[in-house]
C-alpha cells in the first residue's frame, strides 16, 4: 500500500504535480505580462504551454519560453489589434450612452452587434496562434471560423469567461487568488478545450495530406 503511495507515477503524485506547475505556470505569466504590451505573446505561451502539460509533453518552463520567443511578434501584433478594436467599441458604447438621443441608441446598437464577432474571435485567437503558423489576418479570420463551427465549445468558453470577469470585478478576494493561481488554472482550462477541438482539423490536414501524397 505505502509502496503504492509513494509511486511517483500514481495518481495523487501527478495531480499535485500538475498543480504546481499552473501554479508556476500562472507566476510566469505574471512576470512575462509585466511590461503589459507583452500580454499577448504571454498568453499564447500560457496556452501552449498548458496544450503540452496536459500530455506531458516536454518540460513546462521550456515549452512556455520557447513559444513566448517563437509568437513575440505575431501575438504582440494581436494584443493591440484586439486592445484597439475593443477599446473604440467600448468607446463608441459610452458615448453613444451620453448622447441620449436616436443617433446615440444606434452607436450604442452597431457596437454591440460588432462586439459579438469581436468577442467570439478573442475567445479563440491565442489559442490559433499557439498552435497553428498563419499570419495575423488568417489567425483572427479562423479565430471567428472556429468559434462559429464549435458553438457549444464557443458558448462554454464564453460562460467560463464571463464568469472569471464578473468574479473579478465583484469580489476582492478572487483578485488575489486570480493572481496566485487563477490565470494560470484558465489556461489549462482553455488550453484542453483548443487541444480537443483543434484535434480535428489536424486530422483532416493530415488526411488531405496523405490524400495528396498518395496522388503523387
Amino acid at each position: 500500500m505505502w509502496d503504492r503511495f509513494f509511486d511517483l507515477d500514481n495518481v495523487v503524485w501527478r495531480t499535485i504535480d500538475k498543480i504546481g506547475k499552473i501554479f508556476l505556470l500562472n507566476l510566469l505569466w505574471l512576470i512575462c505580462s509585466l511590461p503589459v504590451f507583452t500580454i499577448g505573446a504571454s498568453t499564447t505561451a500560457l496556452i501552449y504551454t498548458s496544450m503540452k502539460l496536459s500530455d506531458n509533453e516536454g518540460y513546462w518552463h521550456q515549452n512556455f519560453f520557447s513559444s513566448f520567443k517563437e509568437n513575440f511578434k505575431q501575438a504582440t501584433a494581436l494584443f493591440f489589434i484586439y486592445l484597439a478594436a475593443g477599446a473604440f467599441l467600448a468607446g463608441d458604447f459610452l458615448l453613444g450612452g451620453r448622447a441620449g438621443n436616436s443617433f446615440g441608441q444606434l452607436m450604442q446598437g452597431v457596437a454591440a452587434i460588432l462586439f459579438v464577432p469581436y468577442f467570439l474571435s478573442l475567445l479563440y485567437v491565442f489559442g490559433v496562434q499557439a498552435k497553428f503558423v498563419n499570419p495575423v489576418k488568417a489567425t483572427i479570420r479562423y479565430s471567428f471560423f472556429v468559434a462559429m463551427r464549435n458553438m457549444k465549445t464557443t458558448i462554454q468558453l464564453a460562460i467560463l469567461m464571463i464568469l472569471f470577469v464578473w468574479v473579478n470585478t465583484t469580489t476582492l478576494l478572487a483578485n488575489f487568488l486570480t493572481l496566485i493561481y487563477g490565470i494560470g488554472l484558465m489556461g489549462y482550462f482553455f488550453g484542453m478545450y483548443y487541444k480537443h477541438t483543434f484535434a480535428k482539423y489536424i486530422e483532416a490536414a493530415e488526411e488531405d495530406s496523405a490524400d495528396e501524397e498518395q496522388e503523387r
